[in-house]
């Protein structure tokens, strides 16, 4: 039977005896994706009155009042009873018990019912965004359908590098030998050997990897099948190709876990929301700002592989956990642990996560400064930070660009200001003088802390984000950064993303939450350097953690306006504050005049207007992976060249090559490490100006046998200045006015390049040994 599909025809495979026919997930003819444009760069405590009750209230745990020792004739008839035999032991120990149950029964009862609608509605969330990012994800590519190929070259640049490692461990003969292999890796950077878990932040890949294998052992041995295939007819004179559904496919069960794990975490924003506001009115307010923000707040529907996916989340647990520590008077172990644990696992998936945490005690090195925090309280949080840097630099076999960080030296240097501060500044606290002391110190001691250890260490891996930063405020250009700045996510923010923001009511509401906090702040201020006192003290306590958001949340706009990718991290926390308009400690004096629930519902009917037409805007997006170019170029390498014949060309296209051909590559997308981009620098020269003699030279240094070279690079222009021979006018200034080489490369390679394949993308260049 051919099932008819959006631009593909599925042959179901032939029916057992007493088989039902079954139903096509058939879909309307697509009309292409129409996405809008520049997505984001873009991976508990059971709400605020159970917190309260449970003993993680703002105000801190109440103990139990300690019982008076038992004396008397209760505690004879009790010894006696101790005498007369087991069985009388037993008894008393279970009326003992039915008395204990009994007292607490209405208590639990009450609780639990609070804690478990919390927790319900936030899984409903959860399952509500689940179900959003899978329909936009196979609406997009129509995922289903495609083959196996067809899957690995939807995972374009970075992404499909990140595959490549999951699919080595699954396709090993077992799964140590596939971590062996990925810790050993002679094809990402020919003729290297290379740790990839040192350099690329796999440890996702690698635990997905061993879940995989796994599912599938333990379902073969049980005998259910995994996944079902079909022969797709793709029309258009293409040939025939296989395609699988179910869980036993890896590309399906490797975006399977991402899109769960995203799911989760939109449970964690209502919990987040709940616990921050004092209410579950705030939890919905987080969640329905986030939905009617979508295309500003992720992009793990387009893109799952990226680190984001896997990271971003435990960004939220992380500071869930920070707002509770912030807003207990004494913190526990336990919430110490839970904070270190978070940590680690927002540091090792994403190599960005660091310059995050760095604003996250800058914030809170900020509140410490004005007197929301004690000194003690800091120094705590910072530990759990240390340790998890630790564990992080351990687990990633001491990747050195932990260690010389912004953020490893920023806790050093605010861990020895806590300390000192009170032996060298001998004056009062509530003096602005000292705060201003102590806020530049904290900064000219990261910078020199840094430097001085990247210099003794011999380390330039992040040097290119000072040049991006340079870029931004001086227009500072060399090749690296103008690589980075001509990417539309690495530019500003666009001037239509506050537009977006307004349009759906939630930049209006966060400015209002936002006002209000810094109204407080002032007030509180000058008591302090008036007066201080009890007031001081309550405020603290009260306000601390809102001060910390309200800083945060300026780091992460400063963040956003210089790099448009990292909107990733101001939007989410624009609906998280969004929530801190069901605070009565905020809004309480609104609320004797309204009801809480009319206010919000007729703001979040407010924001719907624009919301639902957002929302809209995704579910109308209809298209179909196809990339004919390149599936002749991998197929034509698979069946052309040698095993270990050597590839270079452009780095999205080399992420490819890896992936579905396991040829040696010697650059790829991953571009943080400074041999690497000096790597790059040479495989791009062939779109440069220089002489092809010099180009072939410098490739045959690196062992390249096959040159794949792509005339859209040579021709295409982002912006002015940013075609691929403008930026190597940047870089080499001396062949300016020349014609580029790959143009000349396009019309006849001869004699330096020997054209071995070409299609209307890609051309090969083999390259002969002189």
């Amino acid at each position: 039977m051919v099932v008819p599909t959006r631009g593909r025809n599925k042959e179901s495979p032939p029916l057992k005896p007493g088989q039902q026919q079954p139903q096509s997930p058939g879909a309307s003819p697509g009309s292409g994706r129409g996405r809008p444009p520049h997505s984001p760069g873009r991976q508990v405590p059971g709400g605020a009155r159970a917190m309260r009750k449970g003993g993680g209230g703002r105000r801190g745990a109440r103990s139990d009042p300690q019982r008076p020792c038992r004396e008397g004739p209760a505690a004879e008839g009790e010894r006696d009873a101790l005498g007369r035999g087991p069985l009388r032991l037993l008894r008393v120990c279970g009326d003992r018990l039915r008395v204990f149950v009994e007292d607490r029964k209405a208590f639990i009862v009450k609780a639990d019912s609070k804690i478990w609608l919390t927790f319900l509605l936030a899984a409903f969330a959860g399952v509500l965004h689940w179900c959003h990012i899978t329909t936009l994800f196979e609406n997009d590519r129509h995922f289903s359908h495609l083959s196996t190929l067809e899957r690995e070259m939807a995972f374009r640049t970075e992404m499909g590098l990140y595959y490549s490692y999951f699919k080595i461990i699954i396709e090993a003969p077992s799964f140590w030998n596939g971590v062996w292999a990925i810790m050993n890796d002679r094809l990402t950077e020919y003729p290297l050997v290379i740790n990839t878990l040192q350099r690329f932040n796999l440890y996702p890949e690698v635990v997905l990897a061993s879940w995989y294998r796994v599912y599938t052992a333990v379902m073969d041995f049980l005998g259910v099948p995994t996944k079902t295939c079909w022969t797709v007819n793709r029309g258009k004179g293409l040939s025939p190709v296989e395609s699988c559904e179910g869980l036993g496919d890896p590309a399906s069960f490797y975006v399977a876990v991402i899109f769960l794990l995203n799911g989760l975490m939109m449970s964690l924003f209502f919990i987040y929301g709940t616990y921050l506001s004092g209410s579950r009115l705030g939890g919905l307010v987080t969640v329905m700002c986030f939905f009617f923000n979508h295309g500003e707040c992720t992009r793990v529907m387009w893109t799952p592989p990226l680190r984001e996916s896997f990271s971003y989340p435990f960004l939220v647990l992380q500071m869930l956990l920070l707002t509770y520590i912030l807003r207990i008077p004494n913190i526990n172990t336990g919430s110490l642990i839970a904070l270190c644990v978070s940590n680690i696992f927002f540091m090792l998936p994403w190599q960005f996560a660091q310059f995050v945490l760095l604003t996250q005690i800058a914030s809170l090195f900020a509140v410490c400064i004005m007197g929301y925090i004690d000194s003690c309280k800091l120094q705590k949080i910072l530990s759990a930070h240390m340790v998890s840097l630790v564990v992080c630099f351990i687990l990633m076999f001491g990747n050195s660009m932990l260690l010389t960080s912004y953020y490893a030296a920023s806790l050093v240097v605010i861990w020895g200001i806590l300390e000192l501060s009170p032996k060298v500044l001998k004056g009062s606290r509530r003096e602005v003088y000292l705060w201003v002391i102590e806020g530049c110190a904290w900064l000219f001691g990261t910078v020199t802390l840094k430097y001085l250890t990247s210099l003794v260490l011999g380390i330039a891996d992040d040097a290119h984000i000072g040049n991006i930063l340079k870029s931004k405020f001086i227009g500072y250009k060399d090749f690296d950064t103008l690589m980075y700045t001509c990417a539309a996510e690495f530019d500003f923010m666009e001037k239509e993303t506050p537009v977006r923001y307004t349009k759906t009511l939630l930049l209006p509401v966060v400015l209002v939450v936002f006002g209000v906090i810094i109204k407080r702040v002032i007030k509180y201020l000058m008591w302090v350097l008036s007066q201080g006192g009890q007031y001081e003290r309550e405020e603290r306590f009260n306000h601390g953690e809102l001060v910390y958001h309200a800083l945060q949340l300026l780091a992460y706009s400063v963040l956003a306006i210089l790099i448009m990718r990292l909107k990733l991290f101001l939007t989410p926390h624009l609906c998280v504050m969004a929530s801190l308009v069901c605070s009565k400690q905020l809004f309480g004096w609104l609320f004797c005049k309204i009801q809480p629930k009319t206010l919000v519902f007729a703001i979040l009917a407010l924001m719907a207007i624009e919301g639902s037409a957002n929302l809209q805007t995704q579910w109308n997006i209809m298209g179909e992976f196809s990339n004919l170019p390149q599936e002749e170029l991998l197929e034509w390498i698979k069946v052309n060249t040698r095993q270990d014949a050597v590839f270079a060309g452009a780095m999205p296209t080399m992420a490819s090559v890896k992936l579905s051909t396991l040829r040696p590559i010697v650059n790829h997308p991953h571009y943080e490490d400074a041999g690497l981009r000096a790597r790059t620098k040479v495989v791009y020269s062939m779109y440069s100006r220089k002489p092809a003699k010099e180009v072939k030279r410098e490739l045959i240094k690196l062992g390249v046998n096959y040159y794949i070279l792509e005339e859209s690079l040579c021709v295409s222009r982002k912006k002015p200045g940013c075609s691929m021979p403008e930026i190597w006018d940047v870089e080499d200034p001396a062949n300016s006015g020349k014609i580029p080489l790959c143009t000349l490369m396009s019309k006849d390679s001869r004699p330096y390049f020997i054209t071995v394949f070409e299609n209307s993308n890609y051309r090969v260049l083999k390259i002969p040994k002189e």
